[in-house]
């Protein structure tokens, strides 16, 4: 009898798995994306059924950036790529998906542990060296690079 595969999961709180986009032909990469978040989901989705976005990829942009924790270079994996028809010309986006409360300081108050807010603090200079490479990164390459939160997603209903 043959063992059933697992579903690939990285992290076990959020929905995960692997989406197969309806319009292949939009979707530029070798294989389907793994998404990590409902979120990431929502936005496949979006991207997948938008008349206006002509291509949009997954994981596809590494752009090196130095991690303030440690000072040595790493890689960043920007969430995804979009060229979207706005009027009549392309706008490339880098699109990075993060929950709001990521895309601001750390906030001390005092039941929060010590542990919980270097680590907040820490991510948050991560996410700074990260979002200051990929911006520079975006406009020596005509794109535009954009954070999107849960606050963002009434726009992707549709």
């Amino acid at each position: 009898m043959r063992k059933k595969k697992k579903p690939y999961r990285k992290y076990k709180e959020y929905r995960q798995g692997v989406y197969k986009p309806v319009n292949s032909t939009k979707y530029i990469g070798a294989k389907n994306p793994r998404y990590l978040s409902s979120w990431e989901l929502k936005f496949f989705k979006w991207c997948d059924r938008n008349p206006h976005v002509i291509k949009w990829s997954s994981e596809s942009v590494c752009i090196p950036y130095i991690s303030p924790v440690d000072g040595r270079m790493h890689r960043y994996f920007v969430d995804n790529t979009v060229h979207i028809r706005e009027g009549d010309k392309m706008v490339k986006y880098l699109i990075e998906i993060k929950p709001s409360k990521q895309t601001r300081p750390p906030k001390q108050h005092g039941n929060k542990k010590r542990s919980t807010i270097v680590y907040e603090a820490a991510q948050w200079g991560v996410n700074q060296a990260k979002w200051k490479s990929a911006k520079d990164w975006a406009d020596k390459n005509g794109y535009i690079f954009q954070i999107v939160t849960e606050k963002d997603f009434n726009l992707f209903t549709r």
